[in-house]
Formats: structure tokens, C-alpha cells, sequence
């Protein structure tokens, strides 16, 4: 790998497969302010133009849901040095708020989401590419507890999602996109062989690039 003043490293998976607990257990575990988790959740389209049932009917699993366009623009403002503002996205509104999450300058980039790997553009970006591979009956059920608890979502409506267009979307997006995966991780973000391999190349790369 090419000396970079910026290491882009891409985790992505099913919905709930854990990408979000790997990615800041090894960034929390590292304790550098040199590294960001960046989230792609953050990046789907504002549709606050439109009603809120019409909101809740989209297709949130396709990659057509996402502004990959604005994210890989963000991407390259980093590589450039350029600081960025992150949309900051409400799930339980299905809008993208006023306020921004102002990202500077880091020297690796963690990103995460489902559909990373999908967007050709936006996986050549990257330099290091995880699969996350969890059963989807575990998926499933760590999804209705984070949407209930967490975005104030009915069990009828996230088991709704879930059959619709969660496991459709993966079937057809999510789970073909992990053969560009460099490393493939089992059984969920705790896995602390991967975590602890993860982050011995992590400090090497950040070595490379202070040195």
C-alpha cells in the first residue's frame, strides 16, 4: 500500500450485523484523536419536502435511498486536508436536521453502513474494505431492539421493514458486495481476534503515515 497522508477503511454488512460496534470498540480501543468513525447513515437523502407517510414508505435499503455522491465528496475533501460538515440524519423522522457535525482533518477515516461496497466510485476510495458476517436471525433481532427502543418504532412496523425491503435489499445488494470485502469478519462487531488484528494494523498504518 502507497504512503497516504489519509487511510480510508470501509466496514459494511447487514443492517444490525454489528459494523457500528466494531467500528468504534477499535477507534475507542486505539484512543487517537487521528481517527473518525464516519457514519453512512448520515448520508441518506433528505426527503423533508415530503409528507411523513409518504417518508415511511421509502425503500431505505436501496442504495438509491443514500447521496453516495455527496459522501465520496466528503471523502476526497479529507484526503485533500479539507475539513467537511456531516449531515446529521433523524430516523425516526426520516429527515436530515439543521444542525452539521463538523469533521476536520484525520489521518484514517473508519466508515460504516450497509451499501458501502455497492457504489463502485465510492469502494475505490477506499483502502481497506471488512465485511461484517452475522447470521440474519441474530441481525434481526438486535434491529427490533435498537428500533424500538431507540428510533420509537413498533414491532409490527420494523418486522414489516424487515420482510418488505430489509431482507430483499441485502439478498440482492448487501450480501454479492462482500466479494470486494478484504477481510470478512464472523460473528458480529465482539469479536476480539478481528478487533485486535484490526487495530495492530491500524497503529501500523498510523505509524507509516506520522513517520
Amino acid at each position: 500500500m502507497d504512503k497516504k497522508s489519509t487511510i480510508i477503511i470501509g466496514i459494511s454488512g447487514a443492517s444490525a450485523s454489528g459494523k457500528s460496534l466494531l467500528a468504534n470498540t477499535i477507534v475507542s480501543e486505539l484512543g487517537s484523536d487521528q481517527v473518525v468513525v464516519i457514519s453512512e447513515d448520515s448520508y441518506y437523502k433528505d426527503h423533508s419536502n415530503i409528507p411523513f407517510e409518504e417518508r415511511a414508505k421509502i425503500n431505505y435499503d436501496h442504495p438509491d435511498s443514500m447521496d453516495h455522491e455527496l459522501l465520496l465528496h466528503h471523502l476526497q475533501q479529507l484526503q485533500q486536508g479539507k475539513s467537511i460538515e456531516i449531515p446529521i440524519y433523524n430516523h425516526s423522522l426520516h429527515i436530515r436536521e439543521k444542525e452539521t457535525r463538523h469533521i476536520g482533518q484525520h489521518a484514517i477515516i473508519v466508515l460504516e453502513g450497509i451499501l458501502l461496497f455497492v457504489e463502485p466510485n465510492l469502494r475505490d476510495a477506499m483502502d481497506i474494505r471488512i465485511f461484517m458476517e452475522t447470521a440474519l436471525d441474530i441481525c434481526l433481532i438486535r434491529r427490533l431492539k435498537r428500533d424500538i427502543k431507540d428510533r420509537g418504532r413498533s414491532l409490527d412496523s420494523v418486522l414489516k421493514q424487515y420482510e418488505d425491503t430489509v431482507r430483499p435489499m441485502y439478498l440482492q445488494f448487501i450480501d454479492p458486495s462482500k466479494r470486494y470485502a478484504d477481510l470478512i469478519v464472523p460473528r458480529g462487531g465482539g469479536n476480539r481476534i478481528a478487533i485486535d488484528m484490526i487495530k495492530a494494523k491500524m497503529r501500523e498504518l498510523l505509524k507509516s503515515i506520522n513517520s
